[in-house]
């Protein structure tokens, strides 16, 4: 990845885990632009408006639009479908991690309990999607 920051669409409704998120990017060594959504059709708002983001992490349990709702959304727009989507959430269950890479998100991500957890998650997300692999443009 070159030295530009990266432009990442956090989709969280729980305050603090959005804020142990931020920290933890933060603190890390990633070059960023981080902007939080609280749900989904309010980060499809942000996109419209904004312009799509590097990278996505998504939730799925949010009220009005859930993550499934927002990622098959994204994935059906063409000048959308390209951006990769990880789910970050508190679930663990096996239904959503196969319809989540059904509906074309690239990871499945259970949300760590504590700020540690979010600093080795970053960690891992700078070594594979900037340092292993190649995000689109």
């Amino acid at each position: 990845m070159n030295d530009q920051a990266l432009d990442i669409l956090l989709v969280d409704d729980t305050k603090g885990d959005a804020k142990l998120a931020i920290r933890a990017f933060a603190d890390g060594k990633i070059a960023h632009r981080m902007h939080c959504s609280a749900g989904g059709q309010e980060a499809l708002d942000y996109i419209r408006d904004s312009g799509a983001p590097d990278f996505i992490l998504l939730d799925i349990e949010m009220p009005v639009m859930d993550g499934f709702g927002t990622l098959k959304k994204l994935k059906a727009d063409p000048n959308l479908a390209h951006i990769p989507v990880a789910m970050l959430t508190s679930s663990t269950n096996e239904e959503d991690v196969l319809k989540s890479y059904n509906f074309g998100a690239v990871s499945f991500i259970t949300k760590p309990m504590n700020f540690e957890g979010y600093a080795q998650l970053v960690e891992n997300f700078n070594q594979y999607w900037l340092t292993s692999s190649r995000l689109p443009k």
